[in-house]
């Protein structure tokens, strides 16, 4: 049986987006199927212009990734949301596409699938930890199963947290994850497919 994840993410320089890459690579050595989509954003032309390089980012992955729907998230069988932190919780961009989900909640369409989490922020303590425990009190109410990362690898002892996936770099912004970060958030992937093959025959 199949496994769908969709991994909706918000990146603006591309250190959330390596790691949705990454973990879409661990869930499809997994057998998942997935889905990698980019939350779009809400500010005008006039800000995104005034910070460099944004618009070239942002033009980027948007000829990359379709923006996330919820007939996605209908669609998946697990849903991992990256975003990076701003001012210690989650982007806009992204919790617009959760508040999307309303009907979906309405419906009880989301009930008992996989549910995980992940991030990057500019520094080791810029609010990672409070971004992605945010992200489980929405999942919460979404009635997903949160999936946390936990200890079960040892390569968690040296990137990410036990929460989910997360890179940092003190006092500078970072593009590339660590080789530490990429190989946690593989693992994330793979551990979120494998939990999901098990609660999806369980939804009946």
């Amino acid at each position: 049986m199949a496994t769908n994840v969709l991994i909706a993410f918000y990146s603006r320089n591309g250190s959330t987006e390596a790691l949705a890459k990454a973990i879409a690579e661990g869930a499809e050595a997994g057998g998942a199927e997935v889905r990698l989509r980019r939350a779009r954003e809400l500010v005008g032309a006039d800000v995104i212009g005034s910070v460099p390089g944004w618009k070239d980012s942002m033009d980027r992955q948007n000829a990359l990734y379709a923006a996330p729907t919820p007939e996605d998230a209908e669609w998946a069988d697990a849903i991992v949301f990256g975003s990076p932190t701003r001012f210690g919780i989650v982007s806009s961009e992204l919790k617009a596409y959760i508040d999307s989900l309303g009907g979906l909640w309405f419906g009880g369409k989301l009930f008992n699938k996989a549910g995980a989490a992940f991030g990057a922020t500019a520094s080791a303590h810029g609010g990672a930890e409070s971004t992605l425990l945010g992200l489980f009190a929405a999942m919460s109410h979404l009635g997903l199963v949160i999936v946390p990362n936990g200890y079960g690898d040892p390569i968690t002892f040296q990137g990410g947290t036990p929460y989910g996936s997360h890179t940092a770099v003190d006092g500078q912004y970072v593009k590339t994850p660590a080789d530490a970060d990429l190989a946690v958030a593989k693992y994330q992937g793979a551990r979120v497919a494998k939990v999901a093959a098990v609660l999806k025959p369980l939804r009946g």
